[in-house]
């Protein structure tokens, strides 16, 4: 057995094979379940050409298919792309031709953004199609029904050894850019995501056996991760879990009641978001008189990829005081940087999150030093040890982000942070929307969490705005409170308890929603658009 994802759920599925393993759209798949159908796709792909290092793309909500398309691809050595389903076409067919994709698995939903590609892509050979109710045509003559592909096909695990250097490539857009494909060994990336490293100890996973015994010897928790599958953290929820014979409750589309009814329904433990964007219209949908949720499973709510703001972690204390909160650091590039986990009454206002940091994971200064603890020095956060390859087709961007410093290999994606004086580390933000304002660098998700604190505030984003005289100043663009109309003065006056007077937004722009992501993470270039003269009318100037 090695560090191969596709081995540790084998593995899983051999010791909890009738144990529930996922739930999606009112499906269910026990561990012996999604062994035999992934068994099934994978001798159906190997039949029509695919086999080691080959790229199939997954595009769909969150199924079982999407789950059982991963496994499938992974027990063939091939490599799976996660593909954004709300990409329009210019952003979806740079993504195909760049993930070089030899067979493509979709709904129908999505088959006229398929059938509008296909044309110009020669390379995908073999298409499937999940039905979904919907009743758009074929994307291609030669497609084939997902369903139809598993008939006949044999159950049977008869597939050749793997190895912990097989890859797995991840597609992340962040909140700028184009998408661009991380490429990570198996061995390394469970190390760094899937559970291989214990985030509380930093002990290591010695064999991969232990992961199994793991499981064991713990009692099965129910976790239920709202993202997107196409979303880094939702498959390692997914996979990792996995690996440990946990069940895992997915939904389709997020809908904070519909979410709590799932978590009582499911008997759910754990639930994670990606900070606010999900948090908030969780927790205030529990204001509701006579709600009826029964949450009397629920233990903790974990938070990675996002801000999750100090006024909401507060307001899920309130509703349930026994919980306990964790909050991540990391990325797509550099796995899980670091973590903390809150009880109540620990919340403070700050720009990001404070985590223990994981082994491997440093902060650098502007001349690559190691930032000193208690310093106030801003530097990037880095990582060594397991780490990416570098990103696929794109070696200008894996030499800016991947760097040797005195001999030893790192990742530095872009996140900045100081270091506290007892080592910790404080997330400031991502270096690609930083504002400069007179020299001075304010990062928007500071300033954000204290707009979105505001009482008649439901959801903002805050970028940098053009100025003549300081080069940029802060914009904060607000969905506002059903019946409410904050005022720009109204917004900083309450924003000064919280942040320095220079990072108190100058500008403020109101629409009825803010944009973001599946995941829930802010779409700065549409931010960027509505400032520089979209659609939102301004506030104040």
């Amino acid at each position: 057995m090695e560090f191969n994802l596709a081995d540790l759920f084998e593995a899983a599925v051999d010791a909890f094979a009738e144990r529930e393993y996922l739930v999606a759209g009112g499906e269910r798949r026990t561990y012996a379940e999604m062994e035999a159908r992934a068994n099934q796709l994978a001798h159906h792909l190997a039949a029509n050409g695919i086999g080691q290092g080959d790229h199939v793309g997954i595009y769909a909500y969150n199924r079982v298919e999407w789950v059982e398309t991963a496994w499938a691809v992974f027990k063939l050595r091939a490599i799976w792309i996660n593909i954004n389903y709300r990409y329009v076409e210019d952003e979806l067919r740079y993504l195909f031709a760049n993930a070089n994709l030899k067979a493509l698995v979709h709904q129908r939903e999505f088959s006229l953004q398929v059938a509008a590609l296909l044309p110009e892509l020669p390379g995908i050979g073999h298409v499937l199609v999940i039905d979904d109710g919907t009743d758009h045509p074929d994307p291609t003559p030669s497609a084939v029904r997902y369903e139809d592909a598993l008939t006949g096909e044999s159950t049977v695990r008869d597939f050749g050894p793997r190895s912990g250097d097989d890859l797995y490539v991840l597609y992340t857009g962040g909140t700028t850019g184009l998408p661009k494909g991380v490429v990570w060994r198996h061995r390394d990336v469970f190390y760094a995501l899937g559970g291989g490293t214990d985030p509380t100890t930093n002990v290591r996973v010695e064999r991969p056996e232990e992961m199994v015994e793991k499981g064991r010897n713990g009692f099965p928790l129910t976790h239920l991760p709202i993202a997107p599958l196409m979303h880094g953290a939702t498959q390692w929820s997914v996979m990792s879990q996995s690996f440990i014979g946990s069940k895992v409750v997915l939904v389709d589309k997020f809908d904070p009641a519909a979410t709590w009814r799932l978590v009582g329904a499911e008997r759910v433990n754990t639930v994670m978001v990606t900070g606010d964007a999900m948090a908030k219209p969780l927790v205030e949908v529990l204001d509701e008189p006579g709600h009826g949720f029964d949450l009397s499973s629920l233990l903790a709510v974990v938070s990675s990829a996002a801000l999750f703001s100090a006024p909401v972690k507060d307001e899920f204390f309130r509703h349930l005081p026994n919980l306990f909160i964790t909050d991540a650091i990391g990325s797509s590039e550099s796995g899980n940087n670091g973590m903390t986990v809150i009880s109540a009454g620990q919340s403070a206002m700050k720009s990001g999150p404070t985590v223990s940091i994981l082994g491997g994971t440093v902060v650098f200064d502007d001349d690559l030093q190691l930032v000193k603890p208690g310093s106030g020095t801003i530097g990037k956060i880095a990582r060594y040890g397991d780490i990416p390859l570098g990103y696929y087709n794109d070696p200008v961007k894996t030499a800016e982000v991947f760097m040797e410093v005195d001999g030893v290999r790192y990742v530095m994606p872009g996140d900045f942070a100081t270091v506290e004086h007892d080592g910790s580390v404080t997330l400031l933000g991502r270096g690609s929307v930083v504002i400069n304002s007179g020299g001075e660098k304010i990062f928007p998700e500071e300033v954000e969490s204290a707009v979105r604190s505001h009482p008649h505030v439901l959801d903002a984003i805050v970028v940098g705005a053009p100025d003549e005289r300081w080069g940029q100043t802060v914009a904060a663009i607000i969905a506002p409170r059903p019946g409410r109309s904050p005022s720009l003065e109204s917004i900083q006056d309450h924003c000064r308890s919280s942040i320095a007077g220079y990072k108190l937004p100058r500008r403020l722009f109101t629409v009825e929603t803010i944009q973001r992501s599946p995941s829930g993470k802010p779409d700065y270039r549409w931010a960027d658009g509505i400032v520089l003269g979209g659609d939102a009318a301004p506030d104040a100037g």
